[in-house]
């Protein structure tokens, strides 16, 4: 039998680091369904504290998910899960995003204007990448 699957990132910031994700990679955040955060407030199983604002809207304070455009079927959710203690080490997994090799170095430009910091340039025959590292520090590979 075969699973689905996310993928989820410790953060101490779940919504800023879903923006900054969502952009390099051209997904879309999902949106919050403000109604049913009521509704679960009202009903007892959340608290106000449960919540914050991002851009304007009631959110889940724990977390936040981005998607590809195309929905669950070409590509698993992503989500942000808000985490107590920092990053302190290497990841031991992480995503490498394939922008195409004359694509790279403007992407990763791109990326680094907007918080991301370069690790490495690597390469293996005629395949190169760049290992950047996002705005909290989490590694992926720009190939």
């Amino acid at each position: 039998m075969a699973y689905d699957f996310q993928v989820v990132i410790d953060t101490g910031d779940p919504h800023p680091l879903a923006d900054w994700w969502a952009d390099a990679l051209g997904w879309q955040v999902e949106p919050s369904n403000e109604a049913f955060i009521r509704s679960m407030i009202e009903k007892g199983h959340a608290t106000e504290d449960d919540t914050t604002t991002h851009n304007g809207a009631l959110v889940w304070k724990a977390g936040a998910a981005i998607r590809h455009p195309d929905g669950l079927e070409r590509a698993p959710r992503v989500l942000f899960q808000l985490v107590a203690e920092p990053k302190t080490v290497k990841n031991r997994l992480h995503l490498d995003v394939r922008v195409g090799a004359d694509n790279i170095e403007p992407v990763v430009e791109r990326l680094t204007a907007k918080g991301a910091k370069v690790l490495h340039r690597g390469r293996q025959g005629p395949n190169w990448w760049i290992t950047i590292a996002d705005p909290e520090g989490n590694e992926l590979c720009i190939t």
